[in-house]
């Protein structure tokens, strides 16, 4: 709780959500649809004042209620042509991810973190077990 007010106070935006992923030294917030430009702040200062503060990187994702969408802000800034979530009877849900040519590397994000990121949020927020970049 103290990492969220924090996040409040610095940029003046409620978070829904935050993870603190100690594995790559980040922090992640998910905001309001449409609170991302002022969570950011003019020039990045927000997210310069926290990363000092929090002494790890602070990543910024967009909320949104329809999970094809919300994939698509937590894989930013890769270009995402397709998102398709497979609901199945008695198995795991999965949501396959077709990215723009030439963007996989983007997708996935230096040590996974990219895919990671989309993995635990969809995860967490809509019980989707995987994420999968789908050639």
């Amino acid at each position: 709780m103290k990492t969220m007010d924090l996040f409040s106070n610095i940029t003046r935006t409620s978070p829904k959500d935050c993870i603190i992923d100690k594995r790559l030294e980040r922090v992640i917030f998910l905001v309001k649809r449409g609170h991302v430009g002022k969570a950011i702040g003019p020039n990045g200062v927000n997210i310069k004042k926290l990363k000092n503060v929090l002494g790890k990187d602070v990543e910024i994702v967009e909320d949104d209620e329809k999970p094809e969408r919300f994939i698509k802000n937590a894989l930013i800034p890769a270009t995402i042509e397709k998102v398709a979530v497979v609901r199945r009877k008695d198995k795991p849900t999965l949501a396959f991810i077709t990215v723009k040519r030439g963007q996989r590397g983007l997708a996935i994000g230096k040590d996974g973190r990219n895919i990671e990121r989309a993995r635990v949020l969809a995860k967490r927020h809509f019980d989707i077990e995987n994420v999968i970049i789908s050639d």
